[in-house]
Protein backbone atom coordinates (compact mmCIF):
# COMPACT_ATOMS: atom_id res chain seq x y z
CA UNK A 1 0.00 0.00 0.00
CA UNK A 2 0.87 3.18 -0.91
CA UNK A 3 0.25 6.81 0.89
CA UNK A 4 0.30 10.39 -0.86
CA UNK A 5 -1.60 13.77 -0.39
CA UNK A 6 -3.74 12.12 2.14
CA UNK A 7 -5.08 9.02 0.74
CA UNK A 8 -3.71 5.33 0.20
CA UNK A 9 -3.90 3.73 -2.89
CA UNK A 10 -2.70 -0.39 -3.76
CA UNK A 11 -3.70 -3.03 -5.67
CA UNK A 12 -6.00 -6.18 -4.88
CA UNK A 13 -6.53 -9.60 -5.86
CA UNK A 14 -10.13 -10.54 -6.99
CA UNK A 15 -12.03 -13.46 -7.19
CA UNK A 16 -12.62 -13.13 -10.91
CA UNK A 17 -8.46 -14.09 -11.27
CA UNK A 18 -8.39 -10.39 -11.92
CA UNK A 19 -6.57 -7.37 -10.01
CA UNK A 20 -7.90 -4.11 -9.26
CA UNK A 21 -6.83 -0.69 -7.79
CA UNK A 22 -7.87 1.23 -5.15
CA UNK A 23 -7.75 4.12 -3.35
CA UNK A 24 -9.23 5.34 0.14
CA UNK A 25 -8.61 7.86 1.99
CA UNK A 26 -5.83 8.01 4.74
CA UNK A 27 -8.25 9.33 7.62
CA UNK A 28 -10.51 6.47 9.36
CA UNK A 29 -13.84 6.66 8.84
CA UNK A 30 -16.41 5.42 7.20
CA UNK A 31 -16.87 5.99 2.69
CA UNK A 32 -19.19 5.57 0.09
CA UNK A 33 -17.68 3.38 -2.25
CA UNK A 34 -16.94 4.11 -6.25
CA UNK A 35 -16.82 1.36 -8.57
CA UNK A 36 -14.18 2.51 -11.87
CA UNK A 37 -14.79 1.42 -15.06
CA UNK A 38 -12.17 1.91 -17.08
CA UNK A 39 -12.26 3.46 -20.98
CA UNK A 40 -10.97 1.23 -24.00
CA UNK A 41 -7.30 1.54 -23.23
CA UNK A 42 -8.07 -0.54 -20.07
CA UNK A 43 -6.72 0.36 -16.85
CA UNK A 44 -3.97 3.05 -17.53
CA UNK A 45 -2.76 5.93 -15.66
CA UNK A 46 -5.77 8.21 -16.49
CA UNK A 47 -8.18 5.60 -14.31
CA UNK A 48 -5.74 5.58 -11.50
CA UNK A 49 -5.86 9.45 -11.91
CA UNK A 50 -9.51 9.52 -11.44
CA UNK A 51 -9.70 6.28 -8.56
CA UNK A 52 -7.08 8.62 -6.50
CA UNK A 53 -9.35 11.70 -7.00
CA UNK A 54 -12.38 9.99 -6.22
CA UNK A 55 -10.48 9.24 -2.94
CA UNK A 56 -9.55 12.70 -2.27
CA UNK A 57 -13.08 13.41 -2.29
CA UNK A 58 -13.88 11.11 0.53
CA UNK A 59 -14.87 7.91 -1.52
CA UNK A 60 -13.33 4.38 -1.30
CA UNK A 61 -12.85 3.92 -5.13
CA UNK A 62 -11.96 0.43 -6.89
CA UNK A 63 -10.98 0.01 -10.77
CA UNK A 64 -11.30 -3.36 -11.92
CA UNK A 65 -8.76 -4.52 -14.74
CA UNK A 66 -11.33 -6.06 -17.01
CA UNK A 67 -9.15 -6.45 -19.37
CA UNK A 68 -6.90 -9.23 -17.84
CA UNK A 69 -8.09 -11.80 -20.53
CA UNK A 70 -6.74 -10.12 -23.24
CA UNK A 71 -3.80 -11.98 -25.05
CA UNK A 72 -2.11 -8.40 -25.44
CA UNK A 73 -2.66 -6.17 -22.66
CA UNK A 74 -0.38 -3.77 -23.77
CA UNK A 75 -1.80 -3.18 -27.10
CA UNK A 76 -5.04 -2.73 -26.02
CA UNK A 77 -3.28 0.37 -23.45
CA UNK A 78 -1.28 1.48 -26.31
CA UNK A 79 -4.98 2.02 -28.06
CA UNK A 80 -3.91 -0.23 -30.46
CA UNK A 81 -6.09 -3.44 -30.15
CA UNK A 82 -9.81 -3.44 -28.53
CA UNK A 83 -10.79 -5.47 -26.19
CA UNK A 84 -15.04 -6.19 -26.42
CA UNK A 85 -16.08 -8.03 -23.22
CA UNK A 86 -19.40 -9.10 -23.05
CA UNK A 87 -22.08 -7.04 -20.59
CA UNK A 88 -22.53 -10.46 -18.27
CA UNK A 89 -18.65 -10.65 -17.77
CA UNK A 90 -18.22 -7.01 -17.06
CA UNK A 91 -21.42 -7.52 -14.19
CA UNK A 92 -19.18 -10.30 -12.86
CA UNK A 93 -15.72 -9.15 -12.64
CA UNK A 94 -17.49 -5.83 -10.96
CA UNK A 95 -18.53 -8.28 -8.38
CA UNK A 96 -15.73 -9.44 -7.81
CA UNK A 97 -14.26 -6.23 -7.22
CA UNK A 98 -16.82 -5.31 -5.15
CA UNK A 99 -16.44 -8.71 -2.76
CA UNK A 100 -12.78 -7.65 -2.81
CA UNK A 101 -13.99 -4.23 -1.29
CA UNK A 102 -14.66 -5.82 1.85
CA UNK A 103 -11.05 -5.99 2.99
CA UNK A 104 -10.41 -2.83 2.70
CA UNK A 105 -11.10 -0.42 5.44
CA UNK A 106 -13.41 1.96 5.62
CA UNK A 107 -15.03 0.73 2.39
CA UNK A 108 -19.12 1.59 2.86
CA UNK A 109 -20.85 -0.82 -0.01
CA UNK A 110 -24.47 0.05 1.27
CA UNK A 111 -23.33 3.58 -0.55
CA UNK A 112 -22.50 2.33 -3.86
CA UNK A 113 -21.65 4.27 -6.77
CA UNK A 114 -20.49 3.34 -10.54
CA UNK A 115 -18.86 5.23 -13.08
CA UNK A 116 -18.19 4.13 -16.65
CA UNK A 117 -16.52 6.22 -19.36
CA UNK A 118 -16.82 6.24 -23.50
CA UNK A 119 -16.99 2.18 -23.90
CA UNK A 120 -17.83 1.40 -20.25
CA UNK A 121 -20.41 4.08 -20.07
CA UNK A 122 -22.87 1.77 -20.24
CA UNK A 123 -21.29 -0.98 -17.39
CA UNK A 124 -23.20 0.90 -14.41
CA UNK A 125 -26.01 0.27 -16.01
CA UNK A 126 -25.81 -3.29 -16.67
CA UNK A 127 -24.16 -3.83 -12.57
CA UNK A 128 -27.23 -1.57 -11.43
CA UNK A 129 -29.56 -3.72 -13.81
CA UNK A 130 -28.23 -6.87 -11.51
CA UNK A 131 -27.42 -5.23 -7.84
CA UNK A 132 -28.29 -1.90 -6.21
CA UNK A 133 -26.53 0.81 -7.20
CA UNK A 134 -26.82 4.41 -4.96
CA UNK A 135 -26.24 5.74 -8.71
CA UNK A 136 -24.94 5.37 -11.58
CA UNK A 137 -22.43 7.41 -13.42
CA UNK A 138 -22.33 8.00 -17.55
CA UNK A 139 -19.92 9.88 -19.21
CA UNK A 140 -19.83 9.87 -23.52
CA UNK A 141 -20.78 6.55 -23.32
CA UNK A 142 -24.42 4.51 -23.39
CA UNK A 143 -25.75 6.48 -26.04
CA UNK A 144 -23.89 5.61 -29.34
CA UNK A 145 -25.61 3.67 -32.45
CA UNK A 146 -23.99 0.62 -31.28
CA UNK A 147 -25.48 0.28 -27.70
CA UNK A 148 -28.48 -0.19 -28.92
CA UNK A 149 -27.60 -3.36 -30.90
CA UNK A 150 -28.22 -6.91 -29.21
CA UNK A 151 -25.48 -9.07 -29.82
CA UNK A 152 -22.70 -10.93 -28.69
CA UNK A 153 -21.37 -8.74 -26.48
CA UNK A 154 -24.27 -7.33 -25.43
CA UNK A 155 -26.82 -10.20 -25.19
CA UNK A 156 -29.50 -8.25 -23.58
CA UNK A 157 -30.95 -4.85 -25.05
CA UNK A 158 -29.63 -1.88 -23.12
CA UNK A 159 -33.36 -0.30 -22.89
CA UNK A 160 -33.96 -3.30 -21.21
CA UNK A 161 -31.19 -3.14 -18.95
CA UNK A 162 -32.21 0.57 -18.17
CA UNK A 163 -35.81 -0.67 -17.17
CA UNK A 164 -34.66 -2.55 -14.30
CA UNK A 165 -32.39 0.13 -12.74
CA UNK A 166 -33.55 1.49 -9.12
CA UNK A 167 -31.24 4.20 -8.88
CA UNK A 168 -30.82 8.03 -10.50
CA UNK A 169 -28.57 8.53 -13.15
CA UNK A 170 -26.20 11.02 -14.30
CA UNK A 171 -25.09 12.05 -17.91
CA UNK A 172 -22.11 13.86 -18.86
CA UNK A 173 -22.31 14.13 -22.81
CA UNK A 174 -20.60 17.21 -25.20
CA UNK A 175 -21.87 18.56 -28.47
CA UNK A 176 -19.12 17.44 -30.20
CA UNK A 177 -18.81 14.27 -29.70
CA UNK A 178 -18.11 12.50 -32.72
CA UNK A 179 -19.39 9.15 -31.29
CA UNK A 180 -22.90 10.08 -29.96
CA UNK A 181 -25.20 12.53 -31.81
CA UNK A 182 -27.64 14.24 -29.60
CA UNK A 183 -30.01 12.04 -31.14
CA UNK A 184 -28.39 9.48 -29.04
CA UNK A 185 -28.71 11.41 -25.87
CA UNK A 186 -32.50 12.45 -26.44
CA UNK A 187 -32.89 8.49 -26.71
CA UNK A 188 -31.38 7.38 -23.79
CA UNK A 189 -33.31 10.19 -21.77
CA UNK A 190 -36.36 9.26 -23.22
CA UNK A 191 -35.66 5.71 -22.29
CA UNK A 192 -35.17 6.96 -18.49
CA UNK A 193 -38.29 8.83 -18.85
CA UNK A 194 -40.48 5.83 -20.06
CA UNK A 195 -39.17 3.59 -17.17
CA UNK A 196 -40.04 6.42 -14.82
CA UNK A 197 -36.17 6.65 -13.94
CA UNK A 198 -35.06 9.54 -12.15
CA UNK A 199 -32.05 11.42 -14.58
CA UNK A 200 -29.59 14.00 -14.43
CA UNK A 201 -28.27 14.83 -17.85
CA UNK A 202 -26.05 17.61 -19.10
CA UNK A 203 -24.94 17.92 -23.01
CA UNK A 204 -21.82 20.71 -22.71
CA UNK A 205 -20.92 23.18 -25.45
CA UNK A 206 -18.52 22.49 -27.89
CA UNK A 207 -16.92 19.88 -26.35
CA UNK A 208 -15.49 16.80 -27.92
CA UNK A 209 -15.41 12.54 -27.15
CA UNK A 210 -12.98 12.16 -24.45
CA UNK A 211 -12.71 15.79 -22.97
CA UNK A 212 -12.41 14.40 -19.15
CA UNK A 213 -9.13 12.54 -20.07
CA UNK A 214 -6.32 15.09 -19.00
CA UNK A 215 -3.56 12.50 -20.84
CA UNK A 216 -4.62 13.43 -24.21
CA UNK A 217 -4.10 16.92 -24.71
CA UNK A 218 -6.36 16.65 -28.03
CA UNK A 219 -9.41 16.25 -26.34
CA UNK A 220 -8.81 17.45 -22.90
CA UNK A 221 -10.73 20.87 -21.90
CA UNK A 222 -9.90 21.53 -18.16
CA UNK A 223 -12.78 24.04 -17.30
CA UNK A 224 -15.49 21.99 -18.53
CA UNK A 225 -13.78 18.80 -17.05
CA UNK A 226 -13.99 20.85 -13.65
CA UNK A 227 -17.31 22.13 -14.19
CA UNK A 228 -18.56 18.49 -14.85
CA UNK A 229 -16.37 16.98 -11.82
CA UNK A 230 -17.85 19.49 -9.98
CA UNK A 231 -21.33 18.66 -11.05
CA UNK A 232 -20.95 14.85 -10.46
CA UNK A 233 -19.76 15.09 -7.09
CA UNK A 234 -22.92 17.45 -6.59
CA UNK A 235 -25.06 14.92 -7.59
CA UNK A 236 -23.55 11.99 -5.60
CA UNK A 237 -23.93 14.87 -2.39
CA UNK A 238 -27.72 14.97 -3.54
CA UNK A 239 -27.94 11.19 -3.74
CA UNK A 240 -26.43 10.58 -0.18
CA UNK A 241 -28.42 13.77 1.16
CA UNK A 242 -31.33 12.00 0.13
CA UNK A 243 -32.55 14.46 -2.15
CA UNK A 244 -33.55 11.32 -4.80
CA UNK A 245 -36.30 10.01 -2.89
CA UNK A 246 -37.15 6.33 -3.98
CA UNK A 247 -41.02 7.64 -4.20
CA UNK A 248 -40.19 10.40 -6.70
CA UNK A 249 -39.29 10.95 -9.82
CA UNK A 250 -36.76 13.56 -10.53
CA UNK A 251 -35.90 14.63 -14.69
CA UNK A 252 -33.34 17.58 -15.35
CA UNK A 253 -32.07 18.06 -19.10
CA UNK A 254 -29.69 20.56 -19.74
CA UNK A 255 -28.47 21.27 -23.06
CA UNK A 256 -26.18 23.98 -24.87
CA UNK A 257 -26.23 23.19 -28.66
CA UNK A 258 -25.77 25.41 -31.79
CA UNK A 259 -28.75 26.54 -33.75
CA UNK A 260 -26.64 24.61 -37.01
CA UNK A 261 -25.82 21.52 -34.93
CA UNK A 262 -24.76 18.85 -37.40
CA UNK A 263 -23.49 15.40 -36.08
CA UNK A 264 -21.36 14.73 -39.31
CA UNK A 265 -19.32 17.74 -38.74
CA UNK A 266 -17.54 16.41 -35.36
CA UNK A 267 -14.69 14.85 -35.75
CA UNK A 268 -12.51 12.88 -33.60
CA UNK A 269 -9.79 14.67 -31.74
CA UNK A 270 -6.30 13.32 -29.98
Amino acid sequence: MAKKHGIETGRIDCASGGTAYFARPETSGDYPCMVLFHERYGLVQHTLDLADRFAADGFVAVAPDLFFRHPDVAAVNRGEARCDVTDPQVADDAEAAIAALSGIEGADTSRLFAMGVCQSGRWPLVLAARRNLSACLVFYGAASSREWEVNEEYPEALEELMGRIDCPVLGIFGEADHIIPIDGVLKFRDILEANRKSYQIHIYPDMPHGWLNDTMPGRYRRDAAEMAWSEMMAFCGDVMGGNFPADRVLWEFTVDSGTGYDFTKNVRME
